[in-house]
């Protein structure tokens, strides 16, 4: 699986390797790539979503892509967060996008950046024909980030908003 690059960014996918990595602290497999994490990375949100992670790489042999991104920072190489997909498209072409940021590096576009990316690559995928996505409505930032991608509201509940993208 190849890498996704961005102005600032460099997209890298997750692997099991990497994940345990992580997740036993050793982070020698990131360390041996040059890679750092930056400051309050992995944070409690990132800690929270890497049994889910797990679980969507189980399901493959290789990362296909629509699975967890870690999000670098070409310069210096520092994670500062991550995004991806829950999964490969439904029978519907949908493919729903999450991401994350440690908090220290919000509000420099490292997320609208990425998810660009992200979705970028996305749309070049075969049976891709929508992203969805969901932010708490407390989350004021992240709504504006989708509408900014152009995302639509297609519904909401007393916690969530839901969205939708379809395809260029």
């Amino acid at each position: 699986m190849a890498f996704i690059y961005t102005d600032r960014l460099i997209l890298i996918p997750f692997t099991t390797e990497i994940l345990t990595s992580i997740e036993n602290d050793e982070g020698a497999l990131l360390k041996a790539n040059k890679l750092v994490y930056s400051k309050g990375w992995p944070d409690e949100d990132a800690l929270e979503t890497f049994p889910k992670i797990k679980r969507n790489l189980a399901l493959v042999t290789l990362p296909t892509g629509f699975e967890s991104w870690l999000i670098v920072k070409e310069d210096g190489l520092a994670i500062i967060g991550d995004a991806g997909f829950k999964g490969r498209p439904d029978h519907d072409g949908r493919i729903d996008l999450g991401y994350a940021i440690a908090a220290g590096e919000r509000k420099n576009g490292y997320a609208l950046e990425a998810a660009e990316g992200l979705m970028n690559w996305a749309f070049q995928q075969q049976g891709v024909r929508a992203v969805t996505a969901s932010c708490l409505k407390s989350n004021a930032g992240s709504a504006k980030l989708l509408q900014k991608l152009a995302f639509k509201e297609l519904s909401s509940d007393t916690e969530m908003i839901y969205w939708l993208k379809k395809s260029f």
